[in-house]
């Protein structure tokens, strides 16, 4: 039965349409790979006796005929949605045990399309890190680790390893500065960030409000297509949320590309660029070219103040959104003897290093004489990097980069961990996409010499996920990359 864990949702969906499964027979296959893999860390909440009660009811559905889009599937839920009556944590201790009155959208647009929750997943703290280290629950072990545990990548790092082995169909996710995308890369797997607004927020627990996107997590394109179907869509609660009409992604699946431009940025490509990461970057180049499109040279010469901008707007944000755990309300108290005696001790023991690392130099940048100085020169150079995207796209269609200039690394790497800059490095490739507001895709191209998977980017104009989608289904039939 645990075979069954090996289906896409695709495939799934199809075993479910026909009657050959069931999906009491998904989540039971799914339980008992949850039981024996325990030792990735991916989740932090399991509600699997829930999901079996619900597949009860899906199984029901498929006997009258009255199942829906994604009936009896059984999905991961990164822990930064929101979902009612089920912990939600952000993997932080200054929201220990809170459980949620309420749905997040995204998450209630799934259960709504028949979707089952077998939990929630691990992530870094506040969806703040890149290798899933600063979770309070632990790192997450990516699947594809040998002698040595390798970090998933982050924030998203449990729902990456979590398809990545298996654990559940496909998961949410969100990306602030690549999120979906580096732990996607890390783990061999396929993830989409949409564009700004194409999911609502209502239900997320903020990060970086002008940056963060959610969603899915999957184990290739055709179910990014079918998970995005259901997660995007406007929302009146949501003020950023768009009103554009949701194409079917799926409908994009298999179209031709002949003629199709592919941009390749000269900036992405430093001196010192990981050389089996260059080569990989011609390869995926030479697939598309082998299926009709033209290979163009653009440029995104802003590029190289991405990160800095970044590092002050996400941190901005931060000591905003943060602001609101003070111990009053829910989650984490440590009694003090007056007010501020009680918001700095629950603050001080609720949050970790590198969250309250954000919160301090966020709250440097907004702070009197500095607010010029260093936030609004960021804003203005977000300007710059979207200017140089929507110049890029009178030349092409969508553009062609790697997800991240290295492969996953050892838990606990010192060089990481004591300079944090050199963490913050990784997302070079991924963060002026969040910053321009734009779609992009990671999916897996090969394997480096270590035998650890490594990732490609797609990046498209703003509401067009089509051509990434049509795109990637030409690359990934192209690299032939085999899952664990």
């Amino acid at each position: 039965m645990s075979d069954l864990t090996s289906l896409t949702v695709a495939g799934a969906l199809s075993k479910l349409k026909t009657r050959e499964i069931s999906p009491v027979d998904l989540v039971q296959a799914y339980a008992k790979k949850l039981e024996e893999n325990k030792k990735y860390n991916a989740f932090v909440t399991l509600v699997v006796d829930d999901a079996l009660a619900k597949a009860k009811d899906a199984e029901q559905k498929y006997l009258n005929n009255t199942n829906r889009r994604l009936e009896g599937i059984p999905l991961g839920v990164k822990d930064l949605f929101c979902t009612k009556g089920i912990r939600t944590t952000a993997c932080s201790h200054i929201l220990d045990n809170f459980v949620p009155p309420y749905e997040s959208t995204v998450t209630q647009n799934l259960l709504d399309d028949g979707a089952l929750f077998l939990g929630k997943l691990n992530m870094d703290e506040f969806a703040m890190g890149g290798s899933n280290e600063t979770s309070y629950f632990g790192p997450v072990v990516n699947p594809w680790s040998k002698d040595v545990p390798l970090v998933a990548g982050g924030s998203s790092g449990g729902s990456a390893a979590a398809v990545a082995a298996e654990l559940c169909a496909a998961a949410t996710a969100s990306d602030t500065g690549g999120s979906i995308r580096e732990p996607s890369a890390f783990c061999g797997v396929t993830g989409i960030k949409p564009t700004y607004g194409r999911c609502s927020r209502y239900g997320i627990i903020a990060f970086a409000s002008s940056l963060d996107q959610a969603g899915p997590i999957c184990k290739d394109v055709t179910d990014c297509a079918l998970l995005l179907n259901s997660m995007a869509g406007y929302d009146p609660k949501d003020s950023t949320s768009s009103k554009r009409d949701i194409p079917d992604f799926s409908s994009f699946i298999g179209q031709d590309i002949k003629g199709l431009k592919v941009g390749v940025p000269l900036e992405y490509r430093p001196d010192g660029l990981n050389p089996e990461i260059a080569s990989y970057w011609d390869s995926a180049a030479q697939i598309l070219k082998d299926c009709g499109a033209e290979i163009v040279n653009i440029s995104l010469p802003h590029t190289k103040y991405a990160l800095p901008a970044y590092y002050v707007i996400a941190p901005a944000e931060v000591s905003s959104n943060l602001a609101r755990y003070d111990g009053v309300r829910y989650g984490l108290r440590i009694e003090g003897n007056n007010l501020d005696n009680l918001y700095i001790s629950t603050r001080s023991e609720g949050f970790g290093t590198e969250v309250k690392r954000r919160i301090l130099i966020g709250t440097y940048v907004l702070s009197a004489g500095y607010y010029d100085a260093y936030y609004l020169k960021a804003q203005k150079v977000r300007r710059l990097i979207k200017n140089d995207f929507d110049n890029a796209f009178q030349k092409c269609d969508v553009i062609l980069t790697p997800t991240s200039p290295v492969e996953p690394f050892a838990i606990g790497d010192t060089k990481m961990l004591e300079n944090p800059i050199n963490m913050y490095l990784n997302d070079i490739f991924t963060v002026s996409v969040n910053l321009a507001g734009l779609p992009a895709m990671s999916l897996p191209i090969g394997l480096s010499h270590n035998g650890l998977p490594l990732g490609m980017q797609l990046i498209g104009r703003a509401f067009d996920e089509a051509t990434i989608f049509k795109t990637a289904y030409h690359l990934e039939r192209g690299a032939n990359f085999v899952r664990m």
